[in-house]
């Protein structure tokens, strides 16, 4: 049986939920009307996760980017990913020292804590690879030389769905390194009531208004308390049902691999955190199932027709989730 009730045990960390409140405020003032979408980009935070940012243009993947990483006073480096980019562009490269005749390596934008990869699928990938090692070790490896990443580490990857001219498609192994996708979406006529009298107000750049409220060592330490979060053993076999559903549907020709399983949970214990709950319910694993899993699973083409004009994936893992039993 799930544990519902606080355990008398003490928190892993009694600041942890006032700082979150803190942080979410912050970026909740920067993102108007969408707390959903900013309770789960603080999930990939508090995780040790990655975000990719799915949209189309002028919804506030770029802002909320930018929010995220001035919110925590730590490095923060912008990258706008083109097609004529190299992979030294964002690893560094070594290059011979005139003076000393001696290699030296020169450290890219990947070497800060958060990461902007703005509009990742325009570079080749060949660029988008050289990612690949920093997202999964937390280190890069230049000319057999391997240097450490600085904790926290974070990408945050965007991506416009609409137009393919001059784009290349993420591999399914780059996918599987985000810990979600998330879409924003349009305002409603409140929130862009409120954003329009902002602009017209002189307030427009309020993302690079925002003050930190968050330290390096701050947000090193909640990462550690979400880590402590207890999660039970029914709720971990919930998990893993719902994984083996996707590795069995006939629907999907690629199903959630032990990463995607991993991630999500990583991404229960971020969420009861963040919710002020030192344990997980399943009410955590079914919020989180559709943006940890939809990007990992590949449906196959008779499925993706018969869904024209819906994604097909969120279907399919929405579908999933009333199929599995949820423990009492």
């Amino acid at each position: 049986m799930v544990q519902r009730q606080a355990s008398t045990a003490a928190p892993a960390d009694h600041a942890a939920p006032g700082q979150v409140r803190l942080l979410e405020a912050a970026l909740n003032s920067v993102i108007r009307g969408k707390p959903d979408v900013v309770r789960m980009a603080l999930v990939g935070l508090l995780a040790r996760g990655h975000l990719l940012i799915e949209d189309v243009p002028g919804v506030g993947k770029t802002t909320l980017a930018h929010a995220l990483a001035r919110a925590i006073d730590c490095g923060f480096q912008r990258v706008q990913f083109t097609a004529d980019m190299l992979p030294g562009d964002v690893l560094g490269v070594t290059i011979l020292n005139a003076q000393t005749r001696e290699f030296e390596f020169k450290k890219g934008p990947v070497f800060t804590n958060i990461l902007l990869a703005d509009e990742i699928n325009r570079s080749t990938p060949k660029t988008q690879s050289a990612l690949l090692e920093a997202m999964n070790e937390l280190q890069v490896t230049i000319d057999g030389h391997s240097y450490p990443l600085d904790p926290p580490f974070m990408v945050i990857a965007t991506q416009n769905p609409v137009e393919h001219h001059g784009t290349y498609p993420l591999p399914e192994s780059q996918l599987d390194r985000f810990l979600l996708l998330l879409r924003i979406g349009y305002p409603d006529r409140a929130a862009e009531l409120e954003i329009l009298r902002q602009v017209a107000g002189g307030g427009g750049g309020a993302g690079v208004q925002l003050q930190p409220v968050l330290t390096a060592a701050e947000l090193l330490a909640l990462q550690n308390a979400a880590a402590q979060v207890r999660v039970e053993r029914s709720v971990a076999d919930y998990m893993l049902a719902i994984v083996e559903r996707t590795r069995n549907s006939e629907s999907l020709v690629l199903g959630v691999s032990p990463r995607g399983a991993q991630a999500l949970y990583r991404a229960t214990q971020a969420l009861a955190l963040i919710e002020g709950r030192d344990y997980a319910l399943p009410e955590d694993v079914k919020r989180l199932a559709v943006p940890v899993f939809a990007h990992r699973v590949m449906v196959n083409t008779r499925m993706a027709l018969a869904q024209r004009g819906t994604d097909p994936a969120i279907r399919l893992i929405e579908e999933i989730l009333t199929l599995v039993d949820v423990p009492l």
